[in-house]
């Protein structure tokens, strides 16, 4: 049993910044806790090589429930197990989101003014001015060489009357251009390297892997440690200050439910003893739908389709150059799919490879693919635990395309990207369209292809959101409603999903958090019992 000030659960965006930053202090000792191995791994490292880690023990590898506005698949979706979490095996993209996100939340203190600064202090940006940050931990940068394909998508997006910009992070999103990423040197950016690299130099800060933590240890009241199992032996370590769960939007509601903070009556049905009656934990489960159009390429356009080929490897591994430098998603265009709306509602990903099934997909010839995120589904989910037993997974329901606006949604983000196809010089490059397919046109057909095809985008949120007991699971300041000592960061306490992907919030989560706990910032109104480090 070890002894510490402060616990995070987690090492993904948010628990690699919760605990670098905590570490600062040297009088606080931290043990960041991580239930997967080391990031590394080639596919880890080489931004193109992400897909590779789908289905190894780097990943959580979840099945959702049958979705019924999904013609009742069960639907593939990684997350990362794996030092760094998700931000080591994503597409890299870096968006922070709108104004009208941050604002529209209506929370005390996470207004876009509120968390600018905070993003300014995570990042080393690429575009020097005002609006981004400088020497910050997470390096954004754009892809040396991108495919010739990936210029062709952005000029034919502005020939379809998309505005091309210069920045699509935030908080005017509108607009197309090649993708800012979290790649540096040709090699994936996570924020294992951007936080806890230089942390781990730090007497303070204890990190430890292959480590699964079985419950928030409660008494009376209070999170006093967590009861961890690594390599078949159980142990306890106690915490005299903040715990913090940074488990991810499937991890974390699923661990206070079975620590018995969650829905009384379902804690009841699993065998689960109550101690804070929280509906709201699993509860609101939201998810950015994603579709994906793909066409075959004219000859002798090869988009990514030789990356895995020696030579690419050696490229990479010499210089940190070739194919395996890419993060897929080249480009971006953020769109309103119809008018009148008050901001981008739909972010369209382009890559020059043919992407299916969660990369599991072939097709014979090189390819290219445009994908449609829907940034504001109305269609919610919920996570929930089947039994008091830490190791089996949760059931998660995304409900995706439950609303019917939703599908409204996708159907005209498929339009408008078959729209862009039509203009030069995008229409010179490619053969033939794969997916949906010639056949494909109807409203009918194209909603049934909608609903037999569509998949995620990799974003769960918002089931521990902020909010006041019972609609939400933590104040303002992150504290968990009903339990001193314990608060979660990480993007299920997103109010609402942003219209961004989701490491770049995830990773403001963790920034906040920290300083919340190191008492650098406060927000007006949010209750009192601000944790430093308890006496015993």
């Amino acid at each position: 049993m070890g002894s510490f000030d402060h616990i995070v659960i987690g090492a993904g965006s948010a628990g690699c910044a919760v605990a670098a930053r905590l570490s600062e202090d040297p009088d606080r000792r931290v043990l960041l806790i991580e239930a997967g191995g080391s990031d590394r791994r080639l596919e880890a490292r080489a931004p193109a090589g992400f897909p590779g880690l789908f289905h190894t023990k780097r990943d959580w590898d979840y099945r959702t429930e049958p979705e019924p506005g999904c013609a009742g698949r069960r639907l593939y979706h990684p997350r990362g197990r794996l030092v760094g979490g998700c931000s080591a095996m994503n597409a890299q993209l870096w968006v922070r989101g709108s104004d009208r996100d941050y604002d529209g939340w209506g929370i005390p203190g996470w207004g876009w003014e509120d968390v600018l600064p905070y993003f300014l202090r995570i990042e080393d940006h690429f575009l020097d001015d005002a609006a981004h940050g400088r020497g910050g931990p997470i390096k954004v940068r754009r892809i040396d060489t991108p495919d010739p394909t990936t210029a062709h998508f952005v000029r034919s997006a502005v020939a379809a009357g998309i505005p091309e910009t210069q920045d699509l992070s935030g908080p005017e999103l509108e607009g197309v251009q090649f993708s800012a990423t979290n790649t540096y040197r040709g090699r994936r950016w996570s924020a294992a390297r951007g936080y806890l690299d230089p942390a781990r130099r730090r007497r303070n800060l204890t990190v430890v892997t292959d480590t699964l933590v079985r419950r928030i240890v409660l008494r009376e009241g209070r999170a006093v440690g967590v009861e961890v199992e690594r390599r078949g032996t159980v142990e306890r370590h106690d915490a005299r200050g903040d715990i913090v769960l940074s488990a991810g939007a499937f991890n974390t509601p699923h661990l206070l439910q079975i620590s018995g903070i969650g829905p009384a009556e379902h804690l009841a049905e699993i065998g689960v003893d109550l101690a804070v009656d929280s509906p709201a934990v699993g509860a609101h489960l939201t998810e950015h739908p994603m579709t994906f159009v793909n066409w075959e390429l004219r000859a002798p356009w090869l988009g990514l389709s030789d990356a895995e080929s020696p030579r690419q490897l050696l490229r990479w591994v010499l210089r940190g150059r070739g194919k395996l430098c890419s993060n897929v998603g080249e480009s971006l265009a953020h769109v309103r799919t119809e008018e009148g709306l008050e901001a981008p509602d739909m972010q369209l990903v382009n890559g020059p490879v043919f992407f299916w099934q969660h990369g599991e997909g072939e097709h014979a010839k090189p390819a290219m693919m445009v994908g449609q995120s829907y940034w504001t589904p109305k269609s919610r989910g919920h996570v929930l635990a089947r039994s008091a037993d830490p190791t089996q997974k949760p059931a998660v329901q995304l409900n995706l395309l439950t609303e019917p606006d939703d599908v409204a949604a996708m159907m005209r983000g498929v339009r408008l990207t078959r729209r862009i196809a039509e203009h030069a010089p995008l229409r010179d490059v490619i053969a033939a369209e794969i997916t949906p397919g010639p056949d494909v046109q109807t409203d009918a057909e194209l909603e049934r292809w909608v609903r037999e095809t569509c998949e995620h985008t990799y974003h769960p949120a918002c089931t521990a959101r902020i909010g006041e007991p019972g609609e939400g699971v933590v104040d303002p300041e992150l504290r968990v409603h009903g339990v001193a000592g314990l608060r979660v960061a990480d993007a299920s306490v997103l109010p609402r999903i942003t219209r961004a992907n989701t490491h770049a919030p995830a990773t403001l989560v963790g920034e906040r958090c920290a300083a919340f706990i190191r008492g650098h910032d406060a927000i007006p109104g949010a209750r009192s019992g601000r944790s430093a480090i308890a006496t015993p």
